[in-house]
């Protein structure tokens, strides 16, 4: 038995990008933990939340909402890769590593919407 959301390929790769962004952020300074590292984290976090979240029990419309939000979640960490890129905290080949994951996975997340629309 499982939740419906457990079989969305979405889901699973969202789940997979926050132990890489986890991981990662580990990298960075201590300085940052309760800055840059707190809110990448909380960002990609909200990625599989917010599809799960938005999977169990919801109408179309309310449902299309939680698809905006995973989008802006995964904007946000991009965001967050070029930043920890820029302040050295991470390399070109992990930088362009884990913006290739985001980039695929967005591009999941815009069919995904534009099929359920």
């Amino acid at each position: 038995m499982s939740f419906k959301f457990e079989n969305l390929i979405i889901w699973q790769l969202a789940m997979d990008y926050g132990e890489n962004i986890n991981n990662l952020s580990e990298k960075f300074p201590k300085k940052e933990l309760y800055n840059l590292s707190s809110q990448v984290l909380r960002a990609v976090d909200s990625i599989a939340l917010n599809i799960s979240e938005g999977s169990i029990g919801q109408s179309d419309p309310e449902f299309r909402k939680f698809v905006g939000y995973w989008i802006r979640s995964l904007a946000e960490v991009v965001t967050g890769l070029y930043k920890a890129k820029r302040r050295g905290y991470i390399s070109e080949e992990e930088f362009r590593e884990q913006y290739d994951f985001a980039f695929n996975l967005m591009n999941m997340m815009v069919k995904f919407k534009e099929k359920i629309n």
